[in-house]
């Protein structure tokens, strides 16, 4: 259902809650919670865009309760509304503009197909850029069944466009939690059917058939998976000895480290930031915590709007590099009644703490980049003396008994997820990456991968990266033989040892 044209600017810019859903590049960690936990963190998160014709609440029966049959006579898949299918090929039509990389690769192995005979299962965001990836696959021979990882994040009208071709998806917007299982289930349980490989983001689908069909990797080829998260419980069961398969660790491969965290916050955070609350950054103090490559992108973004930026850090490497690059390196006690805006991105806990907020100027603005909405302590601030004030979506007032206001954006959660959108390019690179993961593993000759987590080799690295140079008109040089015997390398690559930092 499109929103009215009429609605204006204020409908776009405040969507109603009901319309949050965005893709989610990092999975939120549910900092204390074990591994078994039912359903990741970043499973049940809100996220927002307003570039969605979705809205939940223009039929509230279940998707469960409704039969539904796409035009082929079809109905193995669950979603709001097969009609909106025609709306959703248009997303995907627009996301396949920026991803000419999905698009070439399905060209050039189009003829081969190397996914032929691939079953794959998908547990990730389903959204129009998605879209462009399941369809590759299939385009290479696979057949997939899909389901969502997070129970807002699903674009309604794209989900539909693929039940429509023939994908059997089972998701929707606004699921419950036992709607998210029911989901998972239907895709991995299912007669006369069994997946030989595994997408998964987040780690729930894995471990939904860890749990219930643990037969299911008998047939499984391979698990590649794209999230902090996922990648640490991967790891986790390998420690314990329980990994059956190989897995691909696509979330450190280089390209995407770069692209999700350094080259899309540089860009997403002011975004993040000028959505909400339309701040002017020049002359604002702002700290950063955390020099890593999300704080490195952050910063340069501030400090070209002619913010006054500083840092903490723990690393001294990091914070020798911080220095380097121009910024001050403090401690957060120090500098915290003077600061305009305090951003997160450590990855750890407890990084503002309640003493830190009750220093804090009026006006200041709190928000966290980094993959966990563990950082700022949020918990502390629900406490009977301070006032909290939704002033619109993503934004809180927290008024103590003074009147000091202190603005929370997004509850602590990963800003840009929250609060805007992430570039159709980044999500290419991602895409590109797992498709790739996907046909290795699939074709690996037996006893090439054992039962561990490996990361992306360094060629299907570089050949990521060179899908997407054409979109800036780059001419790579080649290396004479002369001087490919001198470096010792092939001329087709990998040009760099695998111990190389970009």
């Amino acid at each position: 259902m499109a929103h009215k044209h009429g609605h204006g600017r204020e409908r776009i810019q405040f969507a109603n809650t009901e319309d949050k859903q965005e893709f989610s590049k990092y999975p939120t960690k549910a900092g204390r919670r074990s591994l078994s936990r039912s359903i990741s963190q970043s499973s049940t998160d809100s996220y927002s865009s307003a570039a969605s014709y979705t809205d939940s609440s223009d039929d509230e029966t279940s998707p469960r309760d409704k039969a539904q049959v796409n035009t082929h006579g079809s109905s193995d898949f669950c979603v709001k509304n097969i009609k909106q299918a025609e709306f959703g090929r248009r997303e995907i039509e627009i996301a396949e503009q920026d991803m000419s990389a999905l698009i070439s690769l399905r060209k050039r192995a189009q003829g081969e197909k190397p996914l032929a005979g691939a079953k794959i299962v998908g547990c990730t965001h389903i959204t129009a850029q998605t879209a462009v990836l399941i369809e590759t696959l299939v385009a290479l021979g696979a057949q997939c069944r899909w389901t969502a990882c997070n129970i807002y994040s699903t674009q309604n009208e794209v989900a539909a466009a693929l039940a429509e071709t023939g994908v059997s998806v089972f998701a929707w917007k606004g699921e419950s939690e036992d709607d998210f299982w029911w989901c998972i289930d239907r895709c991995v349980n299912t007669e006369g059917w069994q997946a030989n490989m595994i997408l998964d983001d987040g780690g729930d689908l894995t471990h939904w058939v860890y749990k219930k069909y643990p037969s299911v990797f008998k047939k499984v080829r391979g698990i590649v998976e794209e999230s902090v998260t996922g990648v640490h419980r991967l790891y986790q069961l390998s420690k314990a000895g329980k990994l059956c398969v190989p897995a691909m660790n696509v979330n450190d491969s280089v390209t995407k480290q770069k692209f999700d965290n350094l080259y899309c916050c540089r860009e997403s955070i002011l975004d993040g930031l000028k959505r909400t609350t339309d701040i002017m950054f020049g002359g604002k103090q702002v700290v950063v915590c955390g020099y890593g490559e999300v704080g490195k992108g952050c910063c340069t973004a501030l400090k070209a709007l002619g913010a006054i930026v500083c840092i903490t850090e723990i690393d001294p490497i990091c914070a020798l590099q911080a220095c380097m690059d121009g910024f001050r390196v403090v401690k957060l006690s120090e500098v915290i009644r003077q600061m305009d805006v305090v951003i997160t991105c450590t990855g750890n806990k407890n990084v503002v703490t309640r003493e830190q907020l009750d220093r804090m100027k009026n006006g200041c603005i709190v928000c966290n980049m980094g993959h966990s909405n563990t950082e700022i302590d949020v918990a502390s601030l629900r406490s009977p003396e301070l006032t909290w004030e939704r002033v619109r979506s993503q934004v809180d007032h927290i008024i103590w008994p003074d009147g000091k206001r202190v603005v929370l954006l997004a509850e602590g959660r990963l800003l840009n997820l929250s609060c805007s959108t992430v570039p159709t390019f980044v999500l290419s690179i991602t895409a590109t990456t797992q498709a790739l993961a996907l046909i290795e593993l699939f074709n690996a000759p037996e006893g090439r991968y054992k039962q561990d987590v490996y990361l992306l080799p360094k060629k299907m690295d570089e050949y990521v990266a060179s899908l997407h140079l054409p979109n800036f008109d780059a001419h790579l040089t080649e290396l004479s033989d002369e001087q490919a015997k001198y470096m010792g390398l092939n001329k087709n690559g990998p040009f760099k040892p695998n111990y190389y930092r970009y």
